[in-house]
């Protein structure tokens, strides 16, 4: 695998970093190509219970690589063949029963926003901008930004962000949604470490409790829109079903059973 993008498994956890530092991370070919592969194992993986996606250099990501294409690609015709790369890895993320925390520090605009929102999770850094940003090349959403920002923070706020040349702060980021956390550092530097360690908290979170539970629940939010309200719930009814019949639900349940008779007593 290509080392625009480092992948490592360790107890559970897949870790996926996108390494183009130079370019703030932005998708050229290779990197799409070596980002819909790294998606696809670490998913595909009996061995991955959690994802963490972050990024080197001082930026997570600045979406497409937009000087490379247009001297490289030529056609749009390329450009929607490369987007559909991308889209494969976003949908390996998304459609799965794989819980994925994203540490998002600096810069994360255009398609780096359909990454970070292909995430179930996000922490970002006090530093840290988010926008679109694409009409300001001509350009419109991809990478799914289009499908999922509104979703995330609501129709309104989507427009706001797709129709205006902005990026928001950190603090906006959590307040809209976007993000989950943010977290503080003396400088540029520390601050994308402790980003990058706090995602990794939150993975191990999910590692060390009931982590086929904690994928299952992300699945059922996630597939969600492509069923009716009835549907959905026998879905759920389906699935709460199936996780009884685990042998991690069956042991969890026997605890919580016993310290709740300790403490009647």
């Amino acid at each position: 695998m290509s080392d625009v993008i480092l992948s490592t498994v360790d107890e559970g956890l897949a870790r996926l970093t996108l390494n183009r530092p130079e370019r703030l991370n932005a998708f050229n070919a290779e990197l799409a190509h070596a980002w819909r592969d790294a998606t696809a194992d670490a998913v595909a993986r009996d061995d991955v219970r959690a994802i963490l996606i972050d990024a080197a250099g001082p930026s997570f990501c600045a979406g497409g690589d937009v000087i490379e294409m247009a001297t490289t690609t030529g056609a749009g015709t390329d450009i929607t063949a490369l987007a559909e790369v991308i889209n494969s890895g976003i949908r390996s993320l998304t459609e799965s029963a794989v819980p994925v925390v994203v540490a998002a520090h600096g810069t994360t605009a255009g398609g780096g926003l359909g990454i970070l929102l292909s995430s179930d999770y996000a922490v970002v850094g006090s530093r840290s901008r988010l926008g679109s940003l694409y009409a300001n090349i001509g350009l419109t959403p991809d990478l799914s930004v289009s499908a999922q920002l509104a979703r995330a923070v609501g129709q309104r706020r989507a427009l706001q962000l797709v129709l205006q040349d902005r990026l928001l702060t950190a603090e906006e980021a959590v307040d809209w949604g976007l993000a989950a956390e943010e977290v503080r550092g003396e400088d540029a530097a520390g601050e994308a470490e402790l980003v990058r360690s706090r995602a990794e908290e939150i993975a191990r979170f999910w590692l060390a409790g009931a982590a086929e539970a904690y994928g299952q629940a992300k699945r059922l939010v996630r597939s969600q829109p492509e069923r009716t309200f009835a549907e959905q719930l026998s879905e759920e009814a389906r699935s709460i079903g199936a996780a009884m019949a685990t042998p991690d639900a069956q042991a969890r349940i026997a605890a919580f059973a016993a310290a709740s008779s300790r403490s009647a007593r």
